[in-house]
């Protein structure tokens, strides 16, 4: 879909070489900005480029977030690249299953420095140059920020964290810079890596088609392009001067949802 939300605008989009990055960067250039493309290693950047076909309107940047300098070299090699940046899309993620019993506190400090430090880090080396151009910052967050699955313990605390920092800074840097800074939970999405992940687990190569209608009432999940479509409206100047918020992608409400008890409602799983 072509617009022009993004017109001329410099967008960082972090873990974005495949997934719901990837996506979100192609709407990106799809509504005419230059993307600065992250992805932790050079595995799948070749067919992430090919897939963007965006020419000189995309820098590629390989590096681990958790690293040392990380953050400022990924501002830097973009105002390097585009001379600006208007808006951040902080995508990357541990995605990893730990419940009470086998979550190490190794693991929950990976988990919170990849989900929660470091879009914080890159705000805040970011800041000058968003300050600048009274820029925007999507978060991307989980429903699994309000409470989460037993199974997925230190990722649902890590994006609870990343929720209250975009309340935080979507209040304090709105005021102080005319930076907006929102969130969008995402729900269910059908990515190749969820794909590999339910395979994975036993689940046959059609699972996505055999989701009970409570956990998708639309009989089907999500699509990463459905996410980025969000992301790019938020990134634009259509919604005006709203900031801090927490907007959930899902097919169903997430808080006060109280089902009925019946055999629809059991997972696959």
């Amino acid at each position: 879909m072509q617009n022009d939300l993004l017109k001329d605008k410099v967008i960082i989009v972090t873990g974005a070489f495949g997934g719901i990055g990837l996506a979100i960067a192609k709407a990106c250039l799809n509504a005419g900005a230059q993307v600065l493309l992250h992805g932790r290693s050079e595995r799948n950047l070749a067919d992430a480029l090919g897939y963007l076909d965006g020419g000189d309107r995309v820098e590629p940047f390989v590096g681990d977030v958790t690293r040392d300098n990380f953050a400022t070299d990924l501002v830097e090699a973009t105002v390097r690249r585009f001379g600006r940046i208007n808006g951040i899309v902080n995508n990357a993620a541990y995605v990893v299953s730990s419940n009470v019993n086998d979550t190490t506190l190794a693991l929950f400090r990976e988990v919170l420095e990849v989900n929660s430090l470091a879009p914080f880090s890159i705000i805040q080396s970011a800041l000058p140059h968003l300050a600048e151009t009274k820029g925007a910052v999507v978060n991307i967050g989980s429903v699994n920020a309000y409470a989460g699955e037993p199974g997925l313990l230190a990722y649902s605390v890590s994006k609870g964290a990343l929720m209250t920092l975009t309340r935080n800074l979507g209040d304090s840097l709105h005021r102080d810079f005319g930076i907006r800074v929102n969130q969008l939970n995402v729900g269910w999405v059908l990515t190749e890596k969820e794909q590999e992940r339910k395979v994975g687990h036993g689940l046959p190569a059609d699972w996505y088609t055999l989701i009970s209608p409570m956990y998708a009432p639309a009989r089907r999940l999500l699509d990463p392009m459905e996410v980025a479509n969000s992301a790019v409206l938020w990134l634009s100047d259509s919604l005006g001067p709203v900031s801090g918020q927490a907007v959930e992608l899902e097919q169903h409400p997430i808080i006060g949802r109280n089902p009925e008890k019946n055999l629809d409602a059991l997972d696959i799983e």
